[in-house]
């Protein structure tokens, strides 16, 4: 069974079969392109593999290390290119500066498509910088090339693991692990984060995805806008929420046999609103972890700041790039606040007519979890069906979810509950939100470690009677909140009030 190939190899392979003679391909990954274009030399249908030229502006056209004397310059190298005779692939690089400041460079690349077409000999320029002529523009194939996929990162870091290890190459299962865990790299990167592993004296399988995961947060981070978040917690530390989590489960089933499925049951996301404090930002953490998955989030105040350029094509590149780093949970915190209707018009209202769009065409590995408080705010656009797969609302917990955010929340901090009569508590702590409970836990810990002694039940009574909730200080607007979820939403907890 002959090997599978890339996504990107692929397109290459496919603009060479076309018989286009010049490709312009947009990548920082010279490396990369060059490996491809090997690559593609060996598997082009052709008597035997295609000899790769390369072509630098220091060093001129090269190829298995001889030089081709005075082709440093750019013209004389497209003459070199016009005067050869057999088939070949040439790898100019950064050859978007000659391009854009001759205009005998852009005629002379104009003669050397009529001189390659047909006869097996094709130019790959590569660069980061799009940058191509209007007078070459129709003859010209463009590649925007993406992160390598699965089976390109597999195929490297078994190249690697090789090169770099006394063991060679891990087992396919750790391989698919490792390669899974890198997704959205470059291949650079991801060889700097196979290095930080081994430096730390793991091996290339389930021990080493913490120093990979870490390197992988440094990397994305330095993007300004994107965020990747570390989570451990479980949905089993999120108190009460039954209807949401047994839907989470279902749909985790779902998400698994997504390369199965048709891309309409394919789950999408899910949409939580509701009234602040209530575990809304901990359940997207919960369900990453559910759907073991790397959760990443998009700080659309840094977006709007306008530091890393117009907001509009910022948003729509870190889109792209969560796309290429699927599977995995995206999350949009106060959704509200960031993307507002199209209807007014500017550049906010074009993000989110580019978000209702995407989210309909994305990638099926990627899950989108947003939250919101101010559901006022929510365009009907954001809340129809076909968005999202799914609504929810978020009320104050219910008595016996009370009772297990107490549990919870005293359990994590190492209290012994042995005694302890939560339905006495729960009759001093009506109304409160999950961030409450948890502060008045913080708070009671924190007088007995100051008396140096162990927290108690009393410590917890006492504080909480002089606690006023949110509940109590916004309660018109709580009201609101409800009346507004009453119709639209479904109740993340099994009952309602």
């Amino acid at each position: 069974m002959a090997n599978p190939v890339s996504r990107a190899a692929q397109l290459i392979l496919e603009a060479l079969q076309s018989g286009r003679p010049l490709v312009y391909i947009h990548s920082s990954e010279e490396h990369r392109v060059a490996r491809l274009l090997e690559e593609v030399s060996r598997t082009a249908p052709a008597a035997a593999p295609l000899p790769v030229w390369t072509w630098t502006l220091t060093e001129g056209l090269r190829q298995n290390g001889e030089a081709a004397a005075g082709t440093e310059d750019p013209r004389r190298a497209l003459d070199c290119i016009v005067a050869g005779a057999g088939p070949g692939i040439f790898h100019l690089k950064d050859f978007h500066e000659p391009l854009r400041q001759s205009a005998e460079v852009r005629r002379r690349l104009r003669d050397v498509y009529e001189s390659c077409l047909d006869r097996g000999r094709f130019v790959a320029i590569s660069s980061p910088v799009r940058a191509i002529p209007e007078e070459i523009e129709r003859s010209i194939l463009f590649l925007d090339l993406r992160p390598p996929d699965m089976v390109e990162l597999r195929d490297f870091i078994r190249d690697e693991a090789r090169a770099m290890t006394a063991n060679g190459a891990p087992a396919d299962a750790d391989l698919d692990q490792v390669a899974r865990a890198l997704q959205g790299l470059t291949l650079d990167e991801t060889r700097y984060a196979l290095r930080r592993a081994l430096a730390a004296g793991q091996t290339l399988g389930p021990a080493a995805l913490p120093a990979l995961l870490e390197e992988k947060r440094l990397l994305v981070n330095r993007s300004g806008v994107i965020e990747y978040i570390y989570t451990g917690t479980s949905l089993d530390e999120v108190g009460g929420l039954e209807t949401l989590k047994k839907w989470l489960i279902e749909r985790r089933k779902l998400f698994d046999m997504r390369d199965s499925l048709s891309s309409e049951i394919v789950p999408k996301g899910l949409l939580m609103m509701g009234i602040p404090g209530c575990g809304k930002s901990l359940c997207v953490k919960a369900i990453a972890s559910a759907f073991q998955l790397p959760l990443y989030r998009i700080d659309m105040i840094e977006i709007f700041s306008g530091r890393h350029g117009r907001p509009e094509g910022v948003f729509v590149q870190a889109c792209r790039m969560l796309e290429d780093m699927a599977p995995a949970v995206l999350w949009f915190d106060e959704i509200e606040m960031g993307l507002t209707s199209a209807e007014s018009g500017n550049e906010q209202g074009r993000i989110f007519a580019f978000f209702l769009t995407w989210m309909q065409e994305k990638t099926r590995g990627l899950f989108v979890a947003a939250t919101a408080n101010r559901i006022d705010l929510l365009p009907a656009e954001m809340i129809r069906k076909g968005r999202f797969d799914e609504v929810f609302f978020v009320d104050l917990p219910l008595p016996g979810e009370m009772i297990e955010i107490f549990r919870i929340h005293l359990a994590r901090r190492g209290v012994d509950t042995t005694g302890f009569q939560f339905e006495e508590m729960v009759k001093f702590t009506a109304g409160w939100t999950g961030a409450e409970i948890e502060q008045c836990v913080v708070s009671a810990l924190t007088r007995a470690r100051l008396e140096d002694r162990a927290v108690t039940q009393h410590d917890l009574i006492t504080i909480a009677a002089k606690q006023v909730p949110l509940s109590r200080t916004m309660k018109e607007q709580i009201n609101h909140i409800r009346g507004w979820a009453f119709e639209r939403a479904i109740r993340a907890s099994p009952q309602g009030r």
